[in-house]
């Protein structure tokens, strides 16, 4: 038996040392060959979180003693790539979901979004008040949102006025033959104080007077406010209830000052309700409010729209769509706003290199012009044609700032060559911030230029071959700045705005 469990330990030892051999030993010439293509793939390697770090084979940061990764990877074809350019590779491109447009031209339509509520028209409002003075013996109409109809009974009045003249009335009737005149001054007194021709006849002919006195509706609609109650007395002009009818509301929107000249009276409004979401209703602007809430800053719309179901109800929400043609800017190029990143006054888009096999995108700044909703007109920066990515630029932007180049994030081009210098120039306002940096900007070899209000200094970033910080020191002293070593003409610096006077 101890022989049999010997020659069994033995051969799983045998066994064992087989799998080792063949896990271990041979394939140790195949991953001796991948990591040689992989160094040979690729060129630079850096860290993740210290992306100054560059280094030609893969290993530890210097920094941070994390891996390594790969940088770029260059395939067999060779390309020469524009060093500015971000390139990924088609796999990274799939899994990001970059996708890019054509840019184009295009008639621009603008699409407002408008906020509001539907409101009683006004014009539609009636207060039913009393005529004669009494108290209230009776109410037949009890609540707020109860519907009255025109003609129907509101209350009984008591009232002692009332009594002479309805005692006026039948003793002229009595004397009607011989004064007919007499009669009829009695039925106009009774009519002034709102009595139907019916009430008058009535009297007339039962020939006695009714202590009580029916106050009839003028008009019909909804009861939106019950100012009497049972027992209370009332006078002459007493409001007794509030009625408004809705078979036509107002939807009143706010609409931003910068909205505004974007919007005029007879444009067609489509809106819904958020309590009737299958629903869009339309209508036209009947008016706009031509004075601002000074707190909201919105000026109100109206939009007129027939309720004959009573569907539209005041207070309801409603969510407005006006689409409205910018004639100014007709056959204008617009790119979807999703391909614009923002960073303070620059607006970026990334556009794909054409002439790169592998996917390669650079940076681009231009210049917006009217917001269309989704949508944004271009004024400058980029030209028909081109193909800009309108999903996962910040995938893209991203990529930049890791390979440490121009990105959202990083204006300043590494690949350029220039050279840095800070110019001490005087300006008080943004308006001499703005002069400022225009004026550094348009000369020749200034690739940028940045002006601090609170230190009054000057970053210029320039090519020493085109120009200097002479050169620009001048010209900001040619436009009324004066700077340490050149100062602005006094007919110049008079001419500046108020706001821009930096001299005591």
């Amino acid at each position: 038996m101890k022989t049999k469990n010997i020659l069994i330990y033995a051969s799983i030892l045998a066994i064992g040392l087989f799998l080792g051999w063949l896990l271990f030993s041979a394939p140790s010439g195949h991953n001796h060959e991948n990591e040689e293509h992989t160094h040979s793939e690729s060129e630079v390697w850096t860290c993740s979180m210290h992306p100054q770090i560059r280094q030609d084979h893969p290993g530890k940061c210097p920094l941070c003693a994390m891996d390594l990764i790969p940088l770029r990877t260059v395939g067999a074809s060779g390309e020469a790539i524009d060093p500015e350019a971000i390139v990924l590779s088609k796999e990274a491109v799939a899994l990001a979901n970059i996708q890019t447009t054509l840019v184009s031209r295009s008639n621009p339509v603008k699409d407002l979004h408008l906020y509001g509520k539907i409101q009683p028209d006004e014009r539609r409002s009636r207060s039913q008040v009393s005529h004669v003075n009494g108290r209230i013996e009776k109410l037949f109409v009890n609540f707020t949102g109860e519907t009255v109809r025109e003609g129907q009974t509101l209350a009984g009045v008591y009232s002692p006025d009332l009594q002479n003249a309805q005692q006026e009335l039948l003793e002229a009737a009595k004397m009607q033959p011989a004064q007919p005149a007499l009669l009829e001054a009695a039925r106009e007194k009774l009519r002034q104080w709102k009595l139907t021709g019916q009430q008058i006849a009535a009297i007339e002919n039962s020939g006695k007077v009714s202590p009580l006195i029916d106050i009839v509706a003028n008009t019909g609609g909804i009861v939106t406010a019950k100012k009497v109650e049972q027992g209370d007395y009332v006078s002459p002009g007493s409001v007794l209830f509030d009625l408004a009818d809705f078979s036509s509301v107002w939807a009143m929107f706010d609409a931003y000052e910068a909205d505004l000249p974007y919007l005029k009276i007879g444009d067609k409004v489509e809106y819904k309700l958020q309590a009737l979401p299958d629903k869009t209703f339309s209508g036209s602007i009947s008016f706009i409010d031509p004075v601002l809430d000074k707190t909201s800053r919105t000026a109100k719309v109206r939009v007129e729209t027939a309720n004959p179901g009573l569907q539209l109800k005041p207070e309801m929400y409603a969510d407005a769509l006006i689409r409205t043609s910018l004639k100014q800017h007709n056959n204008e190029i617009v790119i979807p706003k999703s391909a614009v990143l923002w960073t303070g006054k620059r607006s970026i888009v990334y556009v794909k290199q054409t002439d790169s096999e592998m996917p390669a995108f650079k940076l681009r700044e231009i210049e917006l012009g009217t917001s269309l909703g989704d949508s944004y007109v271009v004024l400058s920066g980029i030209t028909e044609g081109e193909e800009i990515v309108t999903n996962g630029a910040f995938t893209v932007d991203a990529s930049a700032q890791l390979e440490g180049k121009r990105s959202m994030m990083n204006n300043n081009d590494s690949h350029s060559g220039g050279e840095h210098a800070t110019i001490l120039v005087q300006g008080l306002c943004d308006m001499c911030k703005e002069r400022i940096e225009k004026t550094a900007k348009e000369i020749t070899g200034v690739s940028s230029a940045i002006w601090e209000i609170e230190k009054k200094q000057l970053h210029l970033h320039y090519d020493s071959k085109k120009t200097s910080p002479d050169a620009v020191a001048k010209a900001m002293a040619n436009v009324g700045h004066d700077t340490e070593k050149y100062k602005a003409d006094d007919t110049i610096y008079k001419a500046l705005p108020d706001c821009c006077k930096y001299r005591e």
